[in-house]
């Protein structure tokens, strides 16, 4: 019996797109409305998690509610906002959507109706079967259940799926839906984080394809 052709779903934010800088620097817009210290990028990499309320939590010494994590998610996007056109894509972003065979998306945790006019403009779009993004108000949670609607929309099985992402709920989510997850160090979490998870670990996104499909190829 021949299993369904391998699926690679991108990740976005600090995956495809290169915006640690941006990110690090809203996140402090944040921290510093409560008077909270100022985290480095590495600091960031090391602390950074979802859900990001308890992230926030950790850094300011506080509780953060849902009522206050709104109000924060707020600052951090229109802070985050204003940075945005100086952000470009990973250095071989280009190459690795290329080097895939089969059928790709993007889903992010950045709000929808920002995400598909973005993706445009760098002119990503007719790389990718969908383009989904958060459709909530306030971001923050975790990616499972957004990936879950993502490939049922596509009529995609999970155990098909290879997903490229930064983070460890990245690798959560492909483990939820029973698919495998390829992290890339160059994003959001700090490189020993990730080669602790168990998970295959690519410092670039071309390496990371590599892995993608080997481990497609293995599933197989």
């Amino acid at each position: 019996m021949t299993s369904a052709p391998p699926h690679l779903v991108w990740d976005w934010n600090g995956t495809l797109l290169n915006d640690l800088s941006l990110v690090v620097s809203a996140t402090n817009v944040v921290f510093a409305s409560l008077g909270g210290p100022t985290v480095t990028p590495d600091e960031h990499r090391v602390r950074f998690r979802r859900p990001i309320a308890e992230y926030y939590a950790e850094v300011l010494g506080q509780a953060v509610d849902d009522d206050e994590f709104g109000r924060l998610d707020k600052i951090f996007h229109d802070a985050y906002r204003t940075g945005l056109t100086t952000c470009e894509l990973a250095a071989d972003a280009r190459a690795a959507m290329a080097a895939w065979p089969g059928s790709q998306s993007l889903l992010s945790m950045w709000f929808h109706e920002e995400l598909v006019p973005t993706v445009h403009t760098y002119g990503l779009t007719g790389h990718f079967t969908r383009v989904d993004g958060l459709r909530a108000t306030v971001g923050g949670g975790h990616k499972a259940e957004s990936l879950q609607q993502h490939l049922a929309e596509l009529g995609v099985d999970g155990a098909s799926v290879v997903l490229i992402g930064d983070s460890i709920d990245d690798a959560d989510a492909a483990l939820a839906v029973g698919g495998r997850a390829v992290l890339y160090t160059g994003g959001f979490t700090d490189p020993a984080r990730l080669r602790a998870s168990g998970h295959p670990v690519a410092d670039t996104l071309t390496d990371a394809v590599a892995l993608a499909r080997e481990v497609s190829s293995a599933d197989r």
